[in-house]
């Protein structure tokens, strides 16, 4: 069974960091990409930062270039989301997600998901 599990949300005031994990399960890592995904309330899914675990190149969205940085653990199959310098517009639930192959960062082309974590910016 294809498990994702998100940790490391939280509540940080504006400039602050955390560090966001996704930890998979049930499928050969290196076989995937991760993908980082936000969503705010009212607002659609979009695009943060992905990964293809076996050559770890990568994707990020312009609005988080120069602030995110995305990891992967091919050993302990987790991917890492280091977000600093952080913005309220920032605000959202941050899903991690797999599939198969390269990273192409598109929701829509990933088949798994995790449950999410809540990251709240204060100004």
């Amino acid at each position: 069974e294809v498990q994702l599990v998100e940790s490391g949300g939280g509540l940080v005031e504006a400039g602050g960091s955390l560090r966001l994990s996704c930890a998979a399960s049930g499928f050969t890592f290196k076989d995937y990409a991760i993908g980082w995904f936000r969503q705010a309330p009212g607002k659609e899914r979009e695009k943060v930062f992905c990964i293809t675990n076996s050559d770890r190149s990568t994707y990020s969205a312009d609005s988080v270039k120069g602030r995110f940085t995305i990891s992967s653990d091919n050993e302990k199959n987790t991917v890492y989301l280091q977000m600093n310098s952080l913005k309220p517009e920032d605000t959202a639930v941050y899903y991690c997600a797999a599939r198969r192959g390269w990273y192409w960062c598109q929701a829509g082309e990933y088949d798994y998901w995790g449950q999410g974590t809540q990251v709240t910016v204060s100004s």
